[in-house]
Parts: C-alpha cells; structure tokens; sequence
C-alpha cells in the first residue's frame, strides 16, 4: 500500500519499477508527466508542525496489527495494485494517472514487478542477489547488485534511482512498524460493503506530514484500498492505491524473478530521474 511513512517522503515517486537510468544523454520513458503551468507553479510552502496530539485509538492500531500479521506470516504473496495519483494541469486543477502493477512475492529475497499504465510498461525483477529494471520498448536494462531481504533492497533502489513502490508497505518483513513509524492519529471510522466487493474496516492515519485512509477487509484482514493527502501539497492532491487479486502462500512458477529478455538487453545504471547523463561511451563501447 502506499504507506505512512513512504507517502511521508514525497507525493512524486508513486510511479514504481521505472529506473531512472540514463544513457548517451536519453531517458529510458517514463509514465506522462502532467503538462507545465501557464505560468510558473508557485513554491509549496514549508512544512508545518501541525501540533498534533497523539491519539492512537486501540482498536485502530488492533486491526493495523492484524493486517501485517497475515501479511508478514505469508511467505508467497502476489496481488495487483492500481495506483493513482493526481498533479496539476495548466490550469492548476488535478489531473489523475493510473499504473497497474502485477505483483509476485518471496520471502524473504524475491519480487517480480510488472508495470502498465499511463507510460510505457516495465518491468523490476529481484532475486535476492541482483536487481533488474527492464524497459521493454526500449529494449534497455538497469542492473545491480542487491542485499539479501527485501527490505534493505527496497532502501538500495531508492537510494539508487529515487524508486519507490506505491504498495511497500505491504511486502516489508514488518508492515505494522512501517505503518506506524512517526504515527500520530489513529481512529476506527468505520465500516464499508463497497470496496473491494467485501466488507472492510476504514481506519483513518495522520503523521505529520499526510492524512491516510485504509480500507481493511473484516474477515481477511487484507488492505483493500488506501488514499492519502499531504498537509504542505499545495491543491491537496489526493493519491491512493487499490488491491485486487489477492493470493496468499499460493505455488510459484520456477523463473517468476528473472528475464531472459531482460538479460540480453542493452545495460545502463540505476540513476535518479534529475541525474546528469553519462558521459558518451568511446565510439563502438557500451556503457557498463
């Protein structure tokens, strides 16, 4: 989902599993970027300490818990996440976008991402010891050496590229301390038949930075769908996730964390989307 404390860092890295790689000065594509302002976009003002009390409603925090315990118990998960996020269009009003990301999960070493929507596809494999970003239609590949859990490698990819996942906080070790970390507000609202087709428990979120709401299935204990706005986003743009086809400790086909496409492919470097390019290998090279 997207998480408390990952929606906390920045509302512009919804969009998972895009490396921001770089070669002989061209960008590997990217989801559309939202056409810029008439006029230039007025600075989001600092953050704020809102002075929030810590109100922290048990039964909240019960059913927080319950949902990371039948997360971290499965050792194969794999659903589907339907991100959206809005920015602004010329005229200063929201426009949304759209990815689809097919998850497959492994504990504790393995994760295949497999992105579409408003942008190109691609696709993220992790093995345990290597991670790939791999753009199709481009035919390009960022490899790296990786840690051995998901979580130091969920780290390791933003470090390199500013890559995050809109559903993290779903597949670390530990989803209740992710969700929890800097937690400020926590209160039952109350309970819905419509999301997801099931009946669920809305639990309302507030750090200092943003205001969640999830949306967990009473019987399953599964997140169904979470939306957030951040206090300092100027327009309080709203951005959310929704989670479909959930299939908990089900068989996993040999090969789901590899590409054989992905491995012939032409290789770049992980890199931030704002990083310079490299420079220009020697005529006839590759860069490495």
């Amino acid at each position: 989902m997207i998480g408390i404390r990952t929606l906390a860092v920045t509302a512009s890295l919804l969009l998972a599993a895009t490396a921001g790689a770089q070669q002989e000065g061209a960008q590997p594509p990217q989801a559309p970027t939202p056409a810029p302002p008439a006029a230039p976009a007025a600075q989001p003002p600092p953050s704020v300490d809102l002075g929030l009390r810590v109100e922290l409603e048990p039964q909240a925090l019960a059913l927080l818990k319950a949902m990371s315990d039948k997360l971290a118990a499965a050792h194969t998960l794999s659903f589907v996440a339907i991100a959206m996020y809005e920015s602004p269009a010329r005229t200063g009003q929201p426009l949304a976008y759209l990815t689809r990301d097919e998850v497959t999960l492994q504990r504790p070493d393995k994760l295949r991402v497999i992105t579409t929507g408003d942008g190109p596809r691609s696709e993220f494999y992790y093995d345990g010891k290597t991670m790939t970003a791999f753009s199709p239609g481009d035919d390009m590949a960022a490899v790296d050496d990786a840690p051995p859990t998901i979580d130091a490698m969920l780290k390791a990819v933003h470090d390199l590229s500013a890559t995050y996942f809109p559903f993290a906080d779903a597949i670390v070790a530990n989803p209740y301390e992710d969700i929890t970390d800097g937690l400020k507000l926590a209160f039952v609202v109350g309970k819905s038949h419509i999301v997801g087709g099931v009946e669920t428990d809305i639990v309302a979120l507030a750090n200092e930075s943003v205001q969640g709401q999830l949306w967990i299935g009473t019987a399953d204990k599964l997140p169904r769908l979470f939306r957030a706005t951040f206090f300092d986003e100027p327009g309080n743009f709203r951005h959310g996730v929704e989670f479909v086809d959930w299939r908990l400790d089900g068989p996993v086909a040999p090969g789901t964390f590899a590409s054989a496409k992905a491995a012939t492919a032409h290789r770049i470097k992980f890199a931030a989307p704002d990083a310079p390019p490299p420079e220009q290998p020697a005529k006839g090279g590759k860069t490495p």
